[in-house]
């Protein structure tokens, strides 16, 4: 981070540099500190500017020209999200800033910080990555500015995009650039194809010389970005061709921008045990930068946590990871998950409690796919009912969970990121991970009561919600515990009606529950919903209602919340301990309200 870091390394420069739009936590899920301990693992030495100034290039340049390249994130979500909200209002914080203060990141930081980097070291590639590189890789409807923007990768003029995961892709674009002498004039052609990579190039012959170039009939051949600007429906062809380019694996794909087309190599093939394995046993420090004064909020919240998998089975169309780290689940080793907490135990801040053991969901751990994914034509392998080739072994999560439990000096170990409650087949096992690894709390995602609405999203139907609930009722009474449910709900979905809004306010009525916090929908770029939402289809190309406007969409949010914006007192518990009398429960109740997420 400093000048006077590197001289206490001995290195009188960097090989890479890696601009961030967070704070430099040393934490496994902070990207740049994630890509910078596994290319210094590779022996390459590396510096982190994070969150620079974006008024001159003075504060992207203070560790000097890297050897190779720079490399531009803006950061563990996308900077228009990081800053408004669903009504298009200024945030008033930023958990991954020191402070929690809202403003430290630019708009569309990947393109301002990759702009300073051009003004401060002439010549040097550029790579851009992260959500936001990764999920704009493709024209894009942006919420923002109510347009088709195109490729961030023209829009920032970088030499390379990495999408996805993007451990193997650094690591080869380091490998090819030092093979290739750092010389500048060969920088495109030399980091053209890398599996999990974009590029540009004037025409298909520029794509046809590689020398793992694809046939030029098995290429995908995207709609084109004026097409796109021109017919709406045309982004959900794109957007689902993009999906299934993630999950099968091994298809190019193109699209003309302008008469420039953007290439999408196959995506790189997911890190395997061992290589998971080996990355997260890597010396991170769990703590912010000690040049910090104050806290960075995301930090402390995810300190223990531990990532036992990549990837999510689920295709919900509102969720970036099918696009991102994709459907296929590659899981840690218990024994690499034993290590790493054990390592807790020993940590100045360790008090005694894992927060975490998941990834995009807690239960998938160990999870495989026996289908060729090649072949496979699924968008979810869970709904509309589970995949016959998908396999679970909960029972041997719950084993996970235990031993993990087990080690000397954990006291409480938890599944603070949620569970797929419909992949609840083993009765047995679920009632034992309700009753001892949930911390008061549970995190689901019914979204919705509507089942068309839950069909547009491909969850299950509330049905499901409904077996799941009661089971949870039942267990954390039977073992004495009071426990609540927090539901995460979505208003104004792509498809959802009025009406349907109605519906699941009325099921929230009967049950005397009131949330304090309902998400109304926001079209992140690449998704499938908010193709569905800019061009009124869903996937099938079948109409479909749509809240545009923000009156409509504040219309239905408030049948949820009427009181949006006002302090909301009221908020739901789901389940007390047996042993206590009515009276006393209803008052302990009233005391200790639970907000929904």
């Amino acid at each position: 981070m400093t000048r006077e870091e590197m001289a206490q390394r001995g290195w009188p420069e960097l090989d890479v540099l890696l601009v961030t739009g967070d704070a430099y936590v040393d934490h496994p899920s902070f990207g740049a500190a994630l890509l910078g301990r596994w290319l210094g693992a590779k022996g390459y030495r590396v510096g982190i500017v994070a969150q620079p100034a974006w008024d001159a290039p003075a504060d992207v340049a203070r560790l000097g020209r890297p050897r190779l390249f720079a490399g531009v994130t803006a950061g563990a979500v996308d900077s228009m999200l990081a800053h408004y909200t669903a009504f298009r209002k200024k945030r008033s914080d930023d958990a991954y800033t020191p402070g929690g203060r809202a403003g430290a990141r630019p708009n569309r930081a990947t393109i301002v910080y990759t702009n300073l980097v051009r003004q401060a070291f002439p010549g040097l590639p550029v790579v851009i990555g992260g959500v936001e590189a990764s999920l704009r890789r493709a024209s894009h409807y942006d919420f923002w500015t109510d347009k088709v923007r195109r490729s961030i990768l023209l829009d920032s003029k970088a030499d390379l995009l990495i999408y996805g995961m993007g451990e193997r892709a650094i690591l080869e674009t380091a490998r090819r650039l030092e093979a290739a002498a750092n010389d500048i004039t060969r920088t495109a052609e030399t980091l053209r194809g890398i599996p999990g990579t974009a590029f540009a190039v004037s025409s298909l012959s520029g794509l046809l010389e590689l020398p793992n170039a694809p046939a030029l009939e098995a290429l995908v051949d995207l709609p084109s970005h004026d097409a796109i600007v021109r017919e709406p429906p045309k982004l959900m062809t794109a957007t689902l061709a993009l999906e299934q380019q993630v999950h099968q694996g091994t298809q190019w794909a193109v699209q003309n921008s302008g008469g420039r087309l953007v290439v999408f190599a196959p995506p790189a093939q997911p890190l395997g045990t061992e290589e998971l394995d080996a990355l997260y046993s890597l010396p991170f420090t769990r703590r912010a930068h000690p040049s910090y004064a104050e806290e960075v909020p995301a930090a402390g919240m995810i300190q223990f946590s531990v990532t036992s998998h990549r990837g999510c089975a689920g295709g919900c169309t509102f969720c970036s990871i099918a696009l991102h780290q994709g459907r296929t689940i590659r899981s840690r080793s218990a024994e690499s998950l034993e290590q790493e907490v054990r390592a807790f135990t020993t940590h100045p801040d360790w008090r005694g409690s894992v927060s975490d053991v998941g990834g995009p969901t807690a239960n998938m751990w160990g999870a495989r796919c026996r289908a060729d994914h090649r072949t496979c034509r699924r968008a979810d392998c869970l709904t509309p009912e589970l995949c016959p080739h998908f396999v679970v072994d909960e029972a041997e999560n719950l084993r996970l969970l235990r031993r993990l439990r087990g080690i000397e000096g954990v006291h409480h170990v938890r599944v603070a990121s949620g569970i797929r409650y419909d992949l609840g087949r083993d009765r047995t096992s679920l009632r034992a991970l309700i009753t001892e690894f949930v911390g008061g709390q549970l995190k689901v995602a019914p979204e919705h009561r509507s089942d068309e609405v839950l069909r547009l999203m491909r969850k299950p139907s509330f049905q499901r919600f409904e077996e799941f609930l009661g089971l949870f009722e039942r267990e954390s009474r039977r073992a004495g515990k009071e426990q609540y449910i927090i539901p995460y709900l979505i208003s104004a979905f792509p498809g959802c009606t009025d009406d349907d809004m109605r519906t699941l306010a009325r099921w929230l009525r009967e049950r005397g529950w009131k949330p304090r916090q309902v998400q109304c929908f926001v079209p992140t770029p690449g998704t499938v919903a908010t193709a569905m939402y800019h061009a009124g289809i869903d996937p099938e190309g079948r109409p479909i209602p749509v809240a545009r406007s923000d009156k409509d969409r504040l219309r239905q949010h408030h049948i949820l919340m009427p009181d949006h914006g006002a302090p909301e007192k009221t908020v739901q518990s789901h389940a007390r301990p047996r042993d206590k009398g009515r009276g006393a429960a209803s008052k302990q109740r009233d005391t200790r309200r639970k907000r929904l997420g």
